[in-house]
Parts: C-alpha cells; structure tokens; sequence
C-alpha cells in the first residue's frame, strides 16, 4: 500500500478506505488518539488506537518525536477540530524518541530555545509554517523570472571585489594563519595565497550579473552573500540570500515596474498556496499583539499586510518631495521620531520609510532620485549633479524592501565616482568593459530574501527565517 501524506488525507473526500503514513508523533494522548505529522502541512491526522488490540510495550515507545508508521481506515471523525481521522489497524515505530530528553515537548517554547535546537524547530507548528513558506516564495521568485524571459545566472562567491565598497567582507586564504608569507614591509603577500590574490566571500552578485546582462539581455541572481558586519540586531545576519535581476535597455521608471510587478507576483502566489500556514502564522501574530501596548501594536494583520502590497498600485514619490513631507509631518516637529529629520541630504530610518507607508499615502512607497553621496557608486548621476536614479520600495511593518536603480553607462562619470570613493579601477577593470564596449542603459535592483519572508510571515527576528542563522559569535550547526 502506498503511503499518503497528511495533508493528502486532509483534502480528501472519501472515506471508509484503507490507508497507509508515515510521520512524527505530536502527542499521544489517553493512550487513544494520536496527533501525527509529516511536514506537509501546518495541520495533524488524528489516529485512534484500541488499547486492547496493541501490545503495551509498544505503545509506551509511542512518544513526542517518535517516527511511526501507521495503516488504518479513514473515517469521518467523531470528534471537533477534524474532518477526518484514522481508525489505526497497525502501527511500526520506526525510531523511537526519548521522552526524558527530547526538546520539542507539546508546550510554548521561546524563540531562544527554539534557536538553540534548530535542528529541530521545524518539528514545532510556528517553524514548520514559516519554512514552509520559505520554500513556497523560494518558488514563486523562480517561477516569476522564468516567466519573463530571465535567464538565471550563478555569481561567483568567491570573489576579488567589494561590489558595496563597505569593505565589510569575510577573507578567504589558505595561507598558514600563524606564519603566512610577509612582504618587505610586513604586510601579508597574497600572491603567494591560493587565488593569487586577496579574495573574499561575495557581499552581491549584482556587479557580474550587470555583465551578462549587457549580453543575455536580462537575467537574475538568487544565492547567498557575506556580510562581515558585527551587529546582533533583529534584522542582520552574516550569511543571507539575495534575489538581483539585471536588464538591459532598462531605464529607472522600467526598473520600478519590474519591482513592483515581482512584488506583486510572488506574495500573490503564497495567499494562493499557503493559506492555511498564512491563517496560523496570523493568529500567532495576534496573539503576540495582544501582549504589546497599544501604541505599538500594528494596524493591520499578517494577511491584511500582504494584501495591503498586492492590492495597491505602489506611489512613486521623489527622495526631495519626501523629505520636505516627513520635515513638515507631525511626529517629526514634536520631535517622535527619534531620528528628526532637519534637511534636505539625510539618510532616512525605518520609522520614517513606514510613516510615509502606513500613516502618509497609506500604501506601498517606491522613493526615487536619492542624494549621490549616500547611494553606491554604480548608480547613474542625474543632472543636477548631486542626486542618482535610485529607487527603494517602501512595505508596510518593515520599511525598505528594495534596494535598485539604473546604472551609470557612462564611463567617464563611472570612472570619475570611482576615483572619488578610492575605488581601484585595476580591481574592476572588466566592470569599466562594458562601459567600452556597447554600453546601453541598464537597471537593476536587490532583494534580500530574509527580509522577504520575515515580512510573509510576521517573524519579528531575521534569525528565524533562515533554517541555521549566521550571527556574530554564532556558526552552530
């Protein structure tokens, strides 16, 4: 007999039929009902065992965590909370689970603990959803560029450049750490290291993926990247994902159509294929809601949230007509925000990017035309000569989703920022190429893809949107 998965039995209509599965022991309780679960869904089959028909011992191995496999006929149920249920007939245990030690135990965990047995989280109902709809945006981020003629590239990891500048980056060498060969000046001569010079774990693959662009037309990125960054926030990890199309012969206002038409997309796949994860993660954020003051307490539900971005057409405002909204808005002059914003040039927080969403135009926000001076060096100057065709997307609950802009094509302006950043052009020699050779008008943007789950599910913590997080003082698993 073929074994089904819960969530197949759940779905199904008849019943009176001998069925077979196979999955983890939720509870067992009165020595009578089973609550098993295989991952396939957020919800339990319940399986009722006679007493009298099962040896004692073996029912005694049927513990929290236990694998088991189970036959039996599925019937109607009889009791609430379940349209059916498995009247059991045999039961294997295929691996026992110690009682006296196994973590996961039917009761509220916090997220710390949680955190601390990783490798075993997704056991609860909380982290099984949120992976769950990991995978399912995984997907859908897929499926969106195969639909538009993207072909999907595989930038380097390992890598000689910066692409941010930040130069905060994680070293790769392979030269003996308590004696790696000097220069005369007795700085470490990386010549002699593997790669013949000094390399890094990527931080984007946006630089390489410009250059397929100008030949494949339009392409995107999907890996992980390394920042070397020593922050312990809720929202920095030091190894995450990242989602960065680039397209030729596309000008800013292309880019934010792009952006928004992708945003659009993906979060409208997962109200259509995780309902049922979406409706639990919801009432868990409710429930956690209800434990705030009401001063910050959010307006809107986790499904309300996603709609809020599916449903509205996205305002495109100026960096410079923001600013003047948020100077004159008033939580800034009665000085709530805790970052005031005085003039034209500042760099602008969470709390102001969510104001100009939730409380100023009362949907998504894409800012455009940024001051050069706190943008990166690859996006094109305007003009005016002091702003850059930038664009960030704005969602509601968590500010900046987005982060692109249209490239600068021009190599004497890209050589001249270059220079005025100390960025070495040895270094991007192949990157000033493709402004030699046919350059165009090109944009792009980047997307990390934790902060896109964490806003899917309601997750309040990076870390718990990624199956093994990567903090500062933290490479467990």
């Amino acid at each position: 007999m073929t074994s089904k998965t819960v969530a197949q039995l759940l779905s199904q209509d008849v019943t009176l039929q001998d069925v077979s599965i196979k999955g983890w022991v939720r509870t067992f309780r009165a020595n009578r009902f089973i609550a098993l679960n295989d991952g396939s869904t957020i919800n339990n089959i319940q399986c009722v065992v006679d007493f009298e028909n099962f040896d004692e011992a073996l029912l005694k191995r049927v513990t929290t965590g236990a694998a088991i496999h189970v036959t039996g006929e599925l019937v109607e149920s009889q009791g609430k909370g379940q349209s059916v249920e498995i009247v059991v007939k045999s039961l294997e245990v295929l691996g026992d689970s110690d009682p006296e030690t196994y973590p996961i135990q039917p009761k509220k965990h916090s997220f710390e603990f949680l955190r601390e047995n990783a490798h075993l989280r997704t056991r609860t109902n909380t982290f099984s959803a949120v992976m769950r709809l990991r995978s399912s945006l995984s997907f859908a981020v897929h499926k969106y560029f195969n639909e538009n003629g993207f072909n999907y590239m595989h930038t380097p990891i390992i890598t000689g450049s910066d692409a941010e500048g930040a130069g905060e980056t994680f070293r790769v060498s392979n030269l003996d750490s308590k004696n790696p060969p000097l220069n005369e000046d007795g700085s470490v001569n990386y010549k002699e290291d593997f790669f013949g010079k000094e390399t890094n774990l990527t931080v984007s693959g946006q630089l390489e993926a410009e250059t397929y662009a100008m030949s494949l037309g339009k392409v995107y990125t999907f890996g992980p990247t390394f920042r070397a960054e020593n922050s312990n926030t809720s929202r920095h990890l030091s190894e995450f994902w990242m989602i960065e199309p680039e397209v030729a012969f596309m000008d800013l206002a292309g880019n934010m159509d792009l952006a928004e038409d992708f945003m659009k997309s993906v979060l409208s796949y997962i109200l259509d294929k995780n309902k049922e994860d979406l409706e639990f993660l919801e009432k868990r954020l409710l429930d956690e809601e209800k434990t705030k003051p009401q001063a910050e307490r959010s307006d809107m539900s986790l499904i309300e949230k996603i709609k809020f971005v599916v449903d509205n057409n996205f305002k495109r405002v100026s960096y410079t007509e923001a600013i003047d909204i948020l100077k004159n808005s008033k939580p800034n002059k009665k000085k709530k925000f805790n970052y005031i914003i005085e003039e034209w040039g500042a760099d602008l927080q969470s709390e102001h990017e969510r104001f100009l969403v939730e409380k100023h135009f009362k949907c998504p926000v894409i800012l455009f035309d940024y001051p050069a001076n706190i943008k990166a060096f690859y996006m094109r100057l305007n003009e005016d000569g002091k702003t850059v065709r930038a664009m960030d997307i704005l969602f509601p609950g968590i500010g900046e989703m987005v982060g692109g802009s249209q490239r600068e094509e021009r190599l004497d302006v890209l050589k001249e920022k270059m220079k005025a950043l100390d960025i070495s052009e040895e270094e991007l020699w192949w990157y000033l190429d493709l402004r030699k050779y046919g350059t165009a008008v090109h944009s792009g943007f980047g997307l990390g893809f934790e902060r896109l789950v964490m806003f899917a599910t309601g997750m309040g913590n990076i870390r718990d949107v990624i199956p093994y997080p990567r903090t500062p003082q933290n490479a467990e698993f």
